[in-house]
């Protein structure tokens, strides 16, 4: 990853390869219900939110990791 700042539309920027928003982190929470095929709402621990799910083949009950908003992986094991 490069060290030049990303760009970014809502004015932040991304630089010395860490998202400022994000601080690159993905979070376990739990599928709690699928909306459709590419949205979920997840139990954070705190509140149920609703996010993408499109990248990975996550069912209900399910841990998953979430980065930015989006399902990036299914926790087993």
């Amino acid at each position: 990853m490069s060290d030049v700042p990303l760009p970014d539309p809502a004015g932040h920027a991304c630089s010395a390869g860490t998202c400022v928003i994000c601080s690159d982190e993905a979070v376990k929470v739990t599928v709690v219900r699928l909306l459709d095929d590419r949205t979920a709402v997840v139990d954070t621990g705190s509140a149920h939110e609703e996010v993408g799910v499109a990248l990975v083949p996550a069912q209900r009950g399910e841990t998953i990791l979430v980065h930015a908003g989006e399902a990036i992986a299914v926790v087993r094991g």
